[in-house]
């Protein structure tokens, strides 16, 4: 049960989302690149977004609100046109939705067998059969993607859901940066995030953002990583609306930047840090 000041929060978080469904806001923490693609007419119309987080009364107080909340605010306001969802983390399957772009954003860790778990097996199908894009955050242990925890509740288990996404045509896994790159600035990789490791099959689906916590009210985690990466995929869509999920998740992938980042390495940011612009510079991809 919320009590009156959480039910506030909800409220105007709710009409904040209103907001950016019809006018969009640049915001601190997010890419330069974001306003521009705004700019073009590319806001994520015509884009479902599936949120599948926590938003019931077990959500995490310690960020103000439910975990899923945070993330799908930062997902609608990096698209503020697309038509985003929110899914409670332990209800069943989502199914897709025909004649659009399905984007599905997984800002949390899985350790237990995916085999006995309907929605993550769902996620996964779709994933290798590429017929939504899949973006999950890598993690917040400081390790490579599938390495065990070293501490705390999931010591010595593995985030089984990013070492099956690893690889697939249609999925991403999100690092976080320090703060959004540069050529003249780079970033840093976050000193909690996961990184790719020497896998080249993580390496290949691998992108880091930046994660600014100070612009973000101190929020920081591979989980609000994702959500930015998601909105990029909506934006991407957006603009090529005939393109496949496999199509989206290439173009983001092939286009992202390792000049933004301090003393490139595959093992530590993957492809690099995805670049909107870059992304949506061609006039079509296949």
């Amino acid at each position: 049960m919320f009590n009156i000041k959480q039910t506030l929060w909800i409220i105007a978080l709710s009409l904040s989302m209103t907001v950016f469904k019809t006018a969009s806001a640049q915001q601190a923490w997010m890419s330069p690149e974001v306003g521009t693609a705004w700019s073009q007419g590319y806001l994520g119309q015509g884009v479902r977004i599936n949120m599948i987080d926590d938003f019931g009364a077990t959500c995490d107080r310690a960020f103000g609100g439910c975990h899923g909340a945070w993330t799908t605010w930062q997902a609608q306001s990096v698209a503020p046109r697309a038509t985003v969802v929110t899914h409670e983390s332990v209800t069943g399957v989502v199914g897709l939705v025909a004649s659009t772009l399905n984007v599905f954003n997984l800002s949390y860790g899985f350790y237990s067998s995916l085999t006995s778990f309907p929605t993550e097996m769902a996620l996964l199908s779709y994933a290798q059969s590429g017929s939504a894009v899949i973006v999950k955050s890598a993690g917040n242990s400081s390790i490579p993607v599938g390495a065990a925890v070293p501490s705390g509740e999931y010591r010595g288990r593995v985030d089984n859901l990013a070492v099956s996404l690893a690889g697939q045509p249609s999925a991403i896994l999100v690092g976080a940066l320090a703060k959004n790159g540069t050529p003249a600035n780079p970033a840093s990789m976050a000193s909690y995030s996961n990184v790719a490791g020497t896998s080249p099959v993580v390496q290949r689906n691998f992108l880091v953002v930046g994660v600014d916590s100070n612009a973000l009210g101190g929020l920081a985690g591979t989980s609000f990583a994702a959500p930015i990466v998601s909105g990029y995929a909506a934006i991407v869509g957006s603009k090529f609306t005939t393109a496949s999920a496999t199509a989206v998740v290439n173009q983001l992938l092939n286009t992202a930047r390792t000049d933004t980042v301090t003393s490139y390495n595959a093992a530590i940011y993957g492809r690099g840090e995805a670049s909107l612009t870059r992304a949506l510079a061609p006039a079509s991809i296949r």
